[in-house]
């Protein structure tokens, strides 16, 4: 159309230089403007420039399992309070204040001279009564082949046999309160009575302790350890149903995998599984209670702490991964670009799961088929026509069982050493 209208021009510019008989004046002129009509000419019929080229990708389809996120503490399975079960005076103390023991570990010691006397005066009374035992036993065989004689009363042959029945029975006594002094004897020794870590003292030597109250220190089992955390209502009852369809297990009677975080941590490093589920939930949260045990051989763990656990919360299931950079968000909304037919873009509203070792499961919008768009999502819109170089999603290694990075706290300060500092 414009090359038309190029040649009209230059017709009507000749035209008109030749009325006006100045034709060689303004030849040159009308030719120039006729050249760069023609030179627009050319140039509008210019090949379009080729389509926007973008990387596309299939969904990586992949068998999966979900995890569900609880915060936590750790918890001691076993946790003493040692109290004194004797009164008397504190005379040794044989532990420093936060050091591991093992069980049976003597850690305190109260005066025990008071109780071996205690127990030397039971013993005699034990002999006292095995004497008297042995008199009445003997008077009772002589009356009772007197009596077979009649030559003590029938009286009298009773009370033998009664004088004989007190005499066991005293010796019984005797023997019961040997035993008694001799266990408060050894209550003077103060054991650990688990393997753990124990507290700082809470008595000093000197000091005077009760019977049953006067606590001496606190002992904590480390390995294994718990790991101690509240499950919203709508998570027991998804469990609930899916261990009602056989999707998994319940934790109850089940082993489900747990993997903790602590505060400084990236990963997932300390590994364990559910040993328990309350019987009740507690209508003042909506929450259920729940452990899972963790080795600690290393004794890291350390009660008290707080993290982060990802309990198993579904079965194995088929899904859909894309990168999360091919996601494009809208406010609400989540949408990938796909290539359609021809070449055009299509815009696809995705639902979205959890991220896996660099991409997000896409739980729908999406199939198997289609071909998502990986770049240049600010240049593309909807119909315009691309072209595609393919290419191939992999997943990342799962870094879950090696050495997680930490984030150190800042010091507040920092000082030059003295000289002598390696031998303070």
């Amino acid at each position: 159309m414009r090359a038309v209208l190029a040649r009209g021009l230059t017709t009507i510019l000749g035209t008109i230089a030749a009325r006006i008989g100045e034709s060689r004046a303004w030849a040159p002129g009308i030719a120039i403007a006729a050249l760069a009509l023609g030179a627009c000419s050319k140039a509008s019929e210019a090949p379009p420039p080729p389509p926007l080229q973008v990387s596309v990708a299939s969904p990586l389809a992949m068998n999966i399992v979900d995890w569900d996120e609880y915060v936590g503490h750790f918890e001691a399975p076993q946790a003493v309070e040692l109290r004194a079960r004797i009164t008397g005076v504190v005379t040794e103390i044989m532990f420093e204040d936060g050091q591991e023991v093992r069980a049976g570990q003597p850690l305190f010691t109260i005066d025990p001279r008071p109780y071996e006397a205690q127990l030397e005066q039971t013993r005699a009374q034990v002999a006292a009564a095995e004497a008297a035992l042995a008199n009445a036993t003997t008077v009772a065989a002589r009356s009772e082949q007197l009596v077979k004689n009649q030559a003590v009363s029938q009286e009298e042959y009773e009370s033998n046999q009664a004088q004989l029945r007190t005499a066991r029975a005293n010796l019984l006594a005797a023997r019961a309160a040997s035993d008694n002094a001799s266990l408060n004897l050894s209550f003077t020794t103060v054991r650990s009575p688990i393997e753990g870590r124990v507290s700082s003292r809470r008595v000093s030597l000197g000091d005077q302790v009760s019977a049953g109250t006067t606590l001496l220190t606190t002992v904590v089992s480390l390995d294994p350890i718990w790991f101690v955390f509240d499950g919203a209502e709508s998570f027991y009852l998804k469990y609930l149903r899916e261990a009602k369809q056989g999707l998994r297990g319940s934790s109850r009677t089940t082993q489900n995998p747990v993997d903790v975080q602590l505060s400084d941590e990236t990963g997932f490093p300390h590994h364990g599984h559910m040993v328990f589920v309350d019987n009740a939930i507690d209508p003042g949260t909506g929450t259920i209670r729940a452990h899972a045990t963790i080795a600690n051989p290393d004794h890291f763990l350390t009660p008290g702490m707080f993290g982060r656990a990802r309990l198993l919360g579904s079965g194995t299931y088929k899904a859909l991964l894309i990168p999360d950079d091919s996601i494009v968000t809208d406010q609400a909304t989540k949408e990938v670009y796909v290539v359609g037919q021809g070449g055009a873009i299509v815009k696809r509203n995705v639902e979205v799961g959890p991220e896996i070792r660099g991409l997000r499961v896409v739980r729908g919008g999406l199939a198997q088929t289609d071909l998502v768009v990986l770049d240049r999502l600010n240049q593309i819109q909807p119909g315009m026509k691309v072209s595609m170089r393919k290419t191939e999603l992999t997943i990342g290694t799962n870094d879950t069982k090696t050495s997680p990075s930490v984030s150190l706290p800042q010091p507040s300060t920092a000082t030059i050493p003295p000289a002598d500092w390696a031998s303070k």
